[in-house]
């Protein structure tokens, strides 16, 4: 069946596919000549890898696609005669280059689709599950014929097989009883392919050994009349195993392209997770198994071209030695894309505070490199040092130790494998960063918007050639003081957030919809503190950020640079400081919903004078003048709403919170968070947080510290204050009569009207 041909048996494809013809105006083209196309193309000798090689190739297909159409012309049918002088006239227009360049791409999407389709098509069958059931497959050394691929395809466990039944009839959850979770099943589908691919090679590695016999039988035969004709034969054989071959590569690289784009994902979740959003770090274990089955591919390719090579049928062999380049490539790239970061170091790094991180080779075992394991070294590197080395394309050279960007100590590991579970890997347990060299800034930048990663490398053997691979950490901001935290988190977030899945180090945008950033300070905010945001929560956000010009987008100026209007501070820096504050002092009241939190004055105001219970009504918001700061706003005795003043971190190290509000009387009903709820009893909904009363020691009187709400005046305004309170009500006593605390020291709780 013909590449269209499959392509049109899903009608999906067919029509993202016809798109993309139409637009390029290839569409009548493709339809007309869908087999030609597909074998001139997919079947060239020489895949062009310059800008004078690509115009070769595109006018010796534009001639070849002439010859083609004007033999078409001959044909009986009149409808199909004016198409192809139609066609004809759309040659004319178009540029070689540009009709060569769409048509090949073209082939290569519908490849990818085709192959995404058969791999959903798999889905549920029997297939290997077990993510290690070939790696005690000695590294190949020759070609495998059809009976070794199935050989190696049939490995599997019975009792992995049966999982996959188990699997397949539960919904996609696995038996317990197998003793291993269910990664993702489009994972073991992209194994299945990969391995359906490797078994069609066979058919090519049968061709193959079948020429070296007649090859070998030609050489040792004395001359005999039918000499040319078996020579001929000889060079047809050779020639089809060779487009084979190109056919198969063709395969490989579009299992390449799946199996990174799930690479590239688990890297990108593994960076969300950074922010906080949940991370399945075991779905890289089904990820090594799809490397591992990649490497049996390529490098039984690459020994399969060269023994097509050995079969010298004639003086010179360009396209073999290209495609020969090209397997080889393929290989070093493979292996050097298995070397990641699996355990990233701490993103906010302050000096000299120890700090762990881990590396993995996931084709470590597969090399057989854990018998000699090699010793990975890390340094610290800047943005513009990561960027050189990103364009370099995995070349790094023996000067690299010498161009790190700061002195870390313990920074070099030797590779283990564990035989359990076949990771192989370089643990880093006690890295410290003793100094940091900073670029000169510009404008306004700071220390905290500086980024540096680590760069992780070693030099090992793979097939008797030496190869250097590296890999970057996520960016890390480096601090000397605690108070450059908040910052640095900034910068962490907004790139973690926002960075494409494959980009430059570390270029990122400087503007995100308000959709965009919504998602990212939720997923942080409930990773701190256990409880999503709400809408209403997020609407006040949004509303915070805006300024005179609203617009849906929000630029990394309005996120942590620019103070709010009013304040001397910015929007990040209250954000976090809410965050700390809660996590610290508040976490378990606000995943039980007792802090509404996110609201205004004027909105809490009139939803307090709207609630059914009316007086001792009450709800605690963030400030939105203090950092860190909590109030509490209630409706008193005559009917109005009362604002106290903030209270912040500081405040609750002496009293906490939940026992602050106990204190007060004036608090009757707690007002709900949620809309479609009704007010809750203040008990009710904080006894679980208050303070168990301690029984004095025998002999003393026990003082305890009492918040209670004054009366300011006749217009109603009060302010909370502390006091000591006697259990004994006769017993008042004066700040200077309970020495263990200055009260002179704290912040008087006036109101705000």
């Amino acid at each position: 069946m013909s590449l269209w041909k499959r392509v049109s048996s899903h009608s999906d494809c067919e029509q993202r596919m016809a798109a993309f013809y139409e637009e390029k105006g290839l569409l009548d083209l493709r339809l007309c000549l869908a087999p030609w196309i597909e074998d001139r193309i997919m079947s060239e000798q020489i895949t062009p890898n310059s800008p004078e090689q690509l115009e070769r190739v595109a006018l010796k297909f534009n001639e070849d696609l002439q010859q083609k159409l004007l033999s078409t012309r001959t044909a009986t049918d009149q409808a199909l005669k004016f198409r192809v002088v139609e066609l004809c006239a759309l040659i004319q227009r178009t540029s070689a280059v540009e009709l060569y360049t769409n048509l090949r791409t073209g082939l290569q999407k519908e490849l990818q689709l085709v192959t995404e389709k058969s791999v959903a098509s798999t889905a549920g069958q029997s297939m290997p599950l077990s993510s290690y059931n070939m790696n005690n497959t000695p590294m190949v050394t020759g070609y495998m014929d059809a009976g070794d691929l199935l050989a190696v395809s049939n490995s599997c466990n019975p009792s992995v097989v049966q999982g996959v039944h188990n699997v397949q009839h539960s919904g996609g959850i696995a038996s317990p009883a197998l003793g291993m979770a269910t990664p993702k099943v489009e994972l073991y589908e992209v194994q299945h392919q990969i391995m359906q691919s490797l078994n069609e090679f066979g058919n090519c590695a049968n061709a193959l050994k079948l020429l070296v016999q007649n090859y070998s039988y030609m050489l040792s035969s004395t001359a005999s009349p039918n000499a040319d004709v078996a020579y001929r034969n000889l060079i047809d054989e050779k020639a089809a195993i060779v487009i084979a071959m190109r056919r198969s590569f063709m395969y490989y690289e579009s299992l390449y392209e799946m199996v990174m784009h799930e690479m590239n994902e688990w890297c990108h979740q593994q960076r969300q997770a950074g922010n906080g959003a949940p991370f399945n770090e075991g779905s890289l274990e089904d990820i090594q198994r799809c490397f591992e089955i990649l490497e049996t591919f390529i490098a039984h390719m690459m020994a399969a071209v060269k023994e097509t090579m050995r079969v010298r049928l004639t003086n010179e062999e360009p396209e073999l030695t290209q495609l020969l380049d090209q397997v080889q490539n393929a290989r070093k790239h493979l292996v050097c894309s298995a070397f990641i970061v699996d355990k990233q170091p701490p993103q906010v790094m302050k000096t000299n505070t120890r700090f762990a991180a881990s590396v993995r080779w996931l084709l470590g075992s597969q090399l057989g490199l854990h018998n000699n394991p090699p010793t990975v070294e890390c340094i610290i590197m800047s943005e513009n040092q990561a960027q050189r080395f990103s364009a370099r394309n995995h070349q790094i050279d023996s000067s690299v130790a010498g161009q790190t960007s700061g002195e870390i100590q313990n920074c070099s590991s030797t590779m283990e494998y564990q035989q359990n579970n076949h990771v192989f890997s370089a643990s880093f347990r006690n890295m410290q960063l003793k100094k940091i060299k900073r670029a000169e800034k510009k404008g306004t930048e700071s220390v905290m918007d500086e980024k540096f990663s680590l760069l992780f490398y070693t030099t090992t053997t793979v097939s008797d050639f030496q190869m250097r691979v590296w890999t970057l950490s996520l960016p890390v901001v480096v601090i000397v003081h605690g108070n450059q935290e908040p910052q640095s988190w900034a910068t962490i977030t907004w790139d973690n957030a926002f960075a494409e899945r494959v980009r430059d180090p570390f270029i990122i945008t400087d503007r995100v919809t308000w959709a965009q950033l919504s998602v990212a300070l939720n997923i942080k905010f409930a990773s701190c503190t256990g409880r999503s945001l709400t809408m209403d929560n997020l609407d006040f956000l949004y509303e915070k950020l805006q300024r005179e010009e609203r617009s849906e987008y929000i630029t990394w100026n309005q996120f942590c640079k620019e103070p709010l209007p009013d304040r001397s501070f910015t929007f990040w820096e209250w954000f976090f400081a809410i965050m700390k504050l809660t996590k610290d002092h508040m976490l378990g009241m606000w995943k039980a919903g007792c802090i509404m939190g996110f609201i205004n004055k004027a909105k809490a105001q009139d939803d307090l004078l709207r609630s059914v219970c009316g007086i001792g009504t009450f709800l605690l918001r963030f400030s939105d003048s203090e950092l860190g700061g909590v109030s509490i706003a209630y409706v008193n005795e005559n009917g109005h709403v009362t604002m106290l003043v903030p209270w912040t971190a500081r405040d609750f190290q002496v009293l906490s919170l939940a026992d602050r509000i106990r204190d007060l009387d004036v608090l009757c009903w707690l007002h709900p968070s949620d809309r479609n709820s009704s007010p809750v009893k203040r008990d009710a909904a904080f006894g679980e947080f208050y303070s168990k009363r301690q029984d004095p020691v025998t002999g003393y009187v026990k003082s305890q510290l009492h918040v209670h709400v004054c009366s300011n005046g006749d217009n109603g305004s009060t302010s909370g204050t502390p006091h000591h309170v006697s259990q004994q009500d006769a017993m008042q006593l004066g700040n200077g009569d309970f020495g263990i605390a200055d009260f002179d020291s704290m912040t008087n709780f006036e109101d705000y009207n």
